[in-house]
């Protein structure tokens, strides 16, 4: 009679231990023989910068990335309310300078003018006419004549 191999639970176990050590240690030195970022590389090895400015980075990187993920909210916010002012300013300042050439005008057509006989209102008119273009300034210079 023949005797049937039978295969230890033990080995396998143990066989299986030492391929996975194996594997880990290959990991490990894998991880260790990464190469530098190409600006570590440039600065610090070709340029010779020190290593405490080195420390000092990688120290700001770190604390820079848990800032940004800790205050995802308030950063989205923060870039929303700048990018509406940014949006809206050219707006507002087109609007300013239209109101500053009204005032101008105004007061151009008070001191120069003829305007008896033209109320507030028709004043306001002819000063937001004179900034759009239009000539109806030069009329009231006709008039007088």
């Amino acid at each position: 009679m023949s005797k049937k191999e039978t295969t230890n639970p033990k080995e396998i176990r143990n066989q299986n231990y030492e391929f996975k050590k194996m594997n880990t240690s290959e990991k490990f030195k894998k991880k260790n023989d990464k190469d530098l970022p190409w600006w570590v590389e440039l600065l610090f090895v070709q340029i010779g910068l020190p290593d405490k400015l080195l420390i000092k980075i990688l120290k700001a990187k770190k604390t820079s990335k848990e800032f940004f993920k800790n205050e995802n909210k308030s950063i989205i916010i923060f870039l929303f309310v700048i990018t509406t002012l940014a949006y809206f300013y050219p707006v507002i300042k087109h609007a300013k300078n239209k109101l500053d050439c009204e005032a101008i005008a105004k007061n151009y057509i008070i001191k120069n003018k003829n305007i008896i006989g033209i109320n507030n209102r028709e004043l306001k008119m002819i000063s937001t006419n004179f900034c759009y273009g239009g000539e109806e300034i030069y009329e009231i210079e006709n008039l007088k004549n």
